[in-house]
């Protein structure tokens, strides 16, 4: 989990007429290291029939694979780990229910930061840093002086995600971040894995600097 640096997020409101699993292949031929299921309309039939492509596309590559929220589905389809909001299962209880697979939290301030590493979590998102349509439920994004504390005072991993595009990647670079999460900007370009290329230039670049 250390070392990885582009998290992909499936949003396939944002590539109508596109097959899932062709749009997640073309991001993991562009590079990104863990690839995240959300789908927060589907049935959960339709959503374990993804998770069952996503991981079988996953192992194939060898690329770490995340479910968002369904801790049965993860389990299921035994992926490498789950996402879970706020508002979630606790992650004292989701720690008890998978084990050592891996856990993942969003948080939005320094307070759920400091929380989620202290009861074991493995990564944190950081977001949304910029305003998105991805996440309905998180209004006022936390901008970069949240990433900016979370690198100062947090020690596990953490991914800065929301509204990050080519464009604005490098505020949230220079402001401490060393992991990037993008949805729209990747699964809904016209070119993927170009598109993943140009986000790892960025890593490289300011990992040099």
């Amino acid at each position: 989990m250390k070392d990885f640096r582009l998290y992909a997020i499936t949003g396939e409101e944002f590539h109508p007429g596109r097959e899932l699993i062709e749009v997640m292949e073309e991001a993991i031929y562009g590079g990104v290291d863990i690839i995240q299921l959300r789908d927060k309309s589907g049935d959960k039939p339709a959503i374990l029939e993804k998770a069952r492509a996503l991981r079988e596309l996953t192992r194939k590559h060898g690329i770490t694979f995340i479910v968002n929220d369904y801790i049965d589905i993860a389990l299921e389809v035994d992926a490498d780990g789950i996402h879970l909001g706020q508002g979630d299962v606790p992650l004292v209880e989701a720690r008890k229910l998978v084990g050592d697979k891996i856990i993942g939290i969003s948080t939005h301030a320094i307070e759920e930061a400091l929380l989620a590493e202290e009861q074991g979590a493995d990564y944190i998102g950081v977001g949304p840093v910029f305003p998105t349509k991805t996440k309905v439920d998180v209004v006022d994004p936390v901008t970069v002086e949240y990433v900016r504390e979370v690198a100062a005072k947090v020690k596990i991993p953490f991914v800065a995600i929301g509204g990050i595009k080519l464009r604005n990647v490098d505020e949230v670079l220079a402001a401490g971040a060393t992991r990037i999460c993008a949805v729209s900007e990747i699964v809904g370009s016209s070119d993927i894995s170009g598109t993943c290329r140009s986000f790892l230039d960025k890593l490289d670049k300011w990992g040099e600097s």
